[in-house]
């Protein structure tokens, strides 16, 4: 038997429906790589490429021969909207590349799931709906999904199997690659899977979707009881609560091998079982003031307990701007001490701190190009302490072992507070980030990281679960909901519509 030929790509975006488009620019800094160049980047050992790819590929890689035909692979991590030239673009190019490579004998795509662009509103559907009209109805298509994926009929419909991630912070993006290569294994001998999809009508806040404790992880293991001789995959996915799409409403695929009956059938049960627990899946964050007295007595106090404060509505891993500056005004205003916040995104203060060098003493000030109402300016006196070029291969969490691109990036100190900016968005999850401009974060009192969740994966080698603490200041990622101005999210819908009923 010839080695079956399976056709690799990716699509990753989160898009915030109330953040401005994703450009180019932000995939290029991210990740847009074809063909050669893909195949050239995946062979390295700290990829740009999705990670569900690396572990689709070394498991692959560990059974029977196969050939990679690598096509496209465009991620730019989470934004608003994509404009939708650059969509269409992209949906050209991936057209064109698989095309081009056909026959072959499988699909297996690494998506986010909740894209959507400044026309199309699900773009992740059309895709899957593209390439299954190219390969036909035979060819198996597999795809991983992030677990904040916004799932629609059309991508259940058109995918084979959906894969979504069971962690948050998503630490198993290897191993849900894995699970996508033994079932492109298993169908590729013959197996044919059937589904079952129910959508409830619940967005639930970002803070209640860890899965270490708490309603989601309860949700995962109720669903994951499912698993046996016939059910082969449960996937419940809580959705991007701020997508503000039609698509918006937490996600359940089961797959089975052969009965699509109780595909449907687990799929409704573990629905059931969820929106019996809605009124635990609740934000509970603490007012900017008392985050304030709190760092400013860690930073007077050399015994107390470091602790970390999660700028959870300024997070660029949820389409922020990663450069609001109430936390850092407040720091500042009440003269806290040891403490880092980070990661600013700011190119033009960035730029002035390379150009003036390290130990250079000038005005700092954030936000001079920002137009978004939410990133308003602020300036301070501030010293440049470090320089890097923004080049850093991740050690931890959900960046371990990939390369990042930040751009230039800078340290400034403002008088007992220390501040990274960079150039390029990413939300401050992995700890080399801070590590790469000589930051100690075993020494650090107070850290503040715009970021929501996956920091946790990332800093837990300092901070415990009980001094990590999620601060309430405005932001486009927040997650008070009813501070959101919605305008395309089916309604009614829980928590916003509180008193509503609903049943499969």
């Amino acid at each position: 038997m010839a080695a079956p030929r399976i056709a690799l790509g990716a699509f990753m975006l989160e898009s915030n429906g109330h953040a401005p488009p994703a450009t180019r620019a932000e995939f290029e800094a991210g990740c847009w790589l074809e063909g050669a160049a893909l195949a050239a980047d995946l062979a390295r050992p700290a990829p740009r490429a999705p990670t569900p790819l690396t572990g689709f590929i070394r498991a692959m890689d560990a059974g029977r021969d196969w050939t990679p035909v690598p096509l496209l692979a465009a991620a730019a991590g989470a934004s608003g909207p994509v404009e939708q030239d650059v969509f269409d673009d992209l949906l050209l190019r991936f057209e064109g590349a698989l095309r081009a490579s056909l026959p072959v004998d499988g699909v297996f795509l690494a998506l986010h799931g909740a894209a959507t662009a400044t026309v199309e509103v699900d773009p992740d559907g059309v895709l899957l709906a593209r390439v299954r009209a190219i390969v036909g109805p035979d060819v198996p298509i597999i795809a991983t999904l992030d677990l904040h994926a916004n799932v629609s009929r059309t991508m259940v419909d058109r995918a084979d199997l959906l894969v979504a991630y069971l962690t948050n912070p998503h630490v198993d993006m290897l191993e849900r690659g894995a699970e996508a290569a033994a079932a492109m294994r298993a169908m590729l001998g013959g197996l044919r899977p059937r589904k079952g999809f129910l959508k409830l009508p619940m967005i639930p806040p970002a803070t209640s979707q860890n899965t270490d404790g708490g309603p989601y992880a309860d949700a995962i293991a109720h669903g994951r009881g499912f698993l046996d001789h016939e059910v082969m995959n449960v996937s419940i996915s809580a959705g991007f609560s701020l997508g503000d799409t039609p698509k918006n409403g937490l996600s359940v695929v089961v797959t089975t091998r052969t009965d699509a009956a109780r595909a449907q059938t687990v799929a409704e049960e573990i629905a059931r079982f969820i929106w019996s627990s809605r009124g635990r899946w609740v934000a509970n964050l603490l007012p900017l003031e008392e985050a304030t007295r709190r760092a400013r007595a860690t930073g007077a106090d050399p015994r107390a307990a470091p602790l970390l404060f999660a700028d959870v509505a300024d997070n660029p891993g949820g389409g922020g701007r990663g450069n609001t500056t109430w936390i850092l005004e407040a720091f500042h205003a009440a003269g806290v001490q040891g403490a880092v916040l980070g990661v600013f995104n700011d190119p033009e203060l960035a730029a002035e701190a390379h150009l003036l060098g390290a130990g250079a003493a000038f005005p700092a000030r954030f936000n001079r190009a920002e137009t978004h109402p939410l990133s308003h300016a602020f300036a301070a006196p501030a010293v440049v302490e470090a320089l890097h070029d923004g080049h850093i291969t991740g050690r931890r969490g959900i960046y371990a072992g990939r390369a990042l691109d930040l751009g230039p990036m800078a340290l400034l100190r403002l008088d007992g507070l220390r501040v990274a900016v960079a150039t390029n968005r990413r939300q401050l999850c992995e700890p080399a980030m801070l590590e790469a401009l000589g930051v100690d974060i075993a020494r650090v009192r107070t850290l503040v990281v715009k970021s929501r969740g996956h920091f946790r994966a990332g800093f837990d080698e300092v901070f415990t679960a009980d001094r990590i603490l999620e601060v309430d200041v405005p932001g486009l990622t927040t997650v008070m909901l009813n501070r959101v101005p919605w305008r395309r999210a089916p309604r009614p819908i829980w928590p916003l519509d509180p008193a509503m009923e609903w049943a499969p």
